[in-house]
């Protein structure tokens, strides 16, 4: 991390997240806590649009720019060109539109794994039934400490195989998965239609150091209200320049279509704005890009990163020094989620005591755990603070 970067600096910078001042928060993972300029931007562009006047020629020009400058920070954010970003509502959305949008077939086939969250796996559900397509789970989980999710997914491709469904970062366990290693084993498969692959990245963006490009992923959906700590309600889609030819919109409104002069569609838009829609929750738009800017005037993603894994490795390693808990992984974390188990105590009645004591943590049903989320707005002072008040509960 930069040097210029004290402990003070980040005592400072966290001033200005109001739901930090009076709770020790684990909780970034299911909602951050947004920045007072994400809250002011959201206020101040709502006071705008009415002094200018809702629908007005100016307004409607001015909110398209902003949106327009929404993509280019997220762009930004995600080492990827504008043109590939879709703003959607959030992951959920981003997901539907990247599944809904193939050409199913009978017979085809999905490969998930076993860590997705259920509106996925409900999604998936319903094509299977729709479409006839046959769906397959593979056992990802069993990989957090040993084996290798890479030949799991290879080992489980057919022929058929048209879309992989997996997660960057597993919000269950904290597992980081080798996404460029996976995109090609399943780019370079032999068939029928390439595979493409579909991430669900609820918890990877604004956490992990990503260049999607790079990764050489499909389809990467994400939210602004997780680690962005931007409002709910705003989130994204990511479609690599490749499977954007193939793509068909799911949802489709005037901001997708390009238009005549006498407001007929003639086609689709060329770039990521093909899968949006029409009115959206534009003050939030402002909420969130203003959130990314205050994230990146700390530090770069990768200063970001840095500080979220030495921050986490920390807690991990004060949890060893308790008997009765169990950290899932059993090293370092690779990322901010720490998901641990504590012999002898019901999991939600715990979470319901440190949450009456101020400290806001959550648990998971499969596997059954507690999961503590580590931001670079996290201080080694909260982890000691945690790692008090569980040996007084656990004793």
């Amino acid at each position: 991390m930069n040097n210029s970067l004290s402990s003070i600096d980040l005592q400072e910078h966290r001033q200005q997240f109001p739901g930090l001042i009076n709770k020790t928060y684990f909780n970034f993972g299911g909602q951050g806590t947004m920045p007072d300029v994400a809250l002011s931007a959201i206020i101040e562009t709502h006071k705008y649009i009415q002094e200018v006047g809702p629908f007005s020629g100016q307004i409607n020009s001015w909110l398209t720019e902003k949106g327009n400058l929404l993509r280019s920070a997220i762009a930004t954010e995600l080492n990827s060109p504008t043109e590939t970003i879709t703003i959607t509502e959030n992951v959920t959305a981003g997901c539907n539109i990247a599944m809904w949008g193939i050409e199913w077939q009978q017979g085809d086939h999905i490969l998930m794994s076993d860590c997705e969250h259920p509106g996925i796996i409900a999604t998936i559900q319903e094509i299977a039934r729709r479409f006839g397509v046959k769906v397959t789970v593979c056992s990802i989980m069993d990989t957090l400490n040993d084996g290798d999710p890479v030949e799991i997914i290879k080992s489980n491709l057919t022929q058929n195989t048209r879309l992989v469904v997996l997660s960057h970062l597993l919000w269950n366990t904290g597992q980081v998965l080798p996404l460029k290693a996976i995109a090609q084993v399943c780019h370079n498969y032999p068939a029928r239609h390439k595979i493409r692959v579909m991430v669900d990245a609820a918890q990877s963006v604004g956490s992990l150091h990503l260049d999607l490009p790079d990764l050489e992923v499909d389809y990467y959906a994400f939210t602004g209200h997780k680690w962005l700590c931007g409002p709910a309600g705003v989130g994204g889609l990511y479609v690599s320049q490749d499977a954007f030819k193939e793509l068909h919109p799911t949802f489709i409104g005037w901001r997708g279509v390009k238009m005549n002069a006498q407001g007929k569609p003639t086609g689709w838009q060329p770039d990521g704005t093909k899968y949006e829609v029409a009115t959206s929750a534009y003050p939030e738009y402002e909420g969130l890009r203003s959130a990314i800017a205050l994230h990146q005037a700390w530090g770069t993603s990768k200063q970001r990163y840095q500080k979220i894994c030495q921050t986490s490795a920390y807690l991990w390693q004060q949890l060893q020094t308790i008997p009765q808990i169990n950290c899932l992984k059993n090293t370092d974390p690779e990322a901010g989620l720490v998901s641990f188990t504590v012999k002898g105590v019901e999991h939600k009645q715990l979470v319901s005591n440190l949450e009456r004591q101020g400290f806001l943590l959550r648990t998971i049903a499969d596997p059954d755990c507690i999961r503590a989320c580590v931001h670079y707005l996290t201080l080694t002072e909260e982890c000691d603070r945690l790692i008090a008040v569980l040996k007084e509960q656990v004793s």
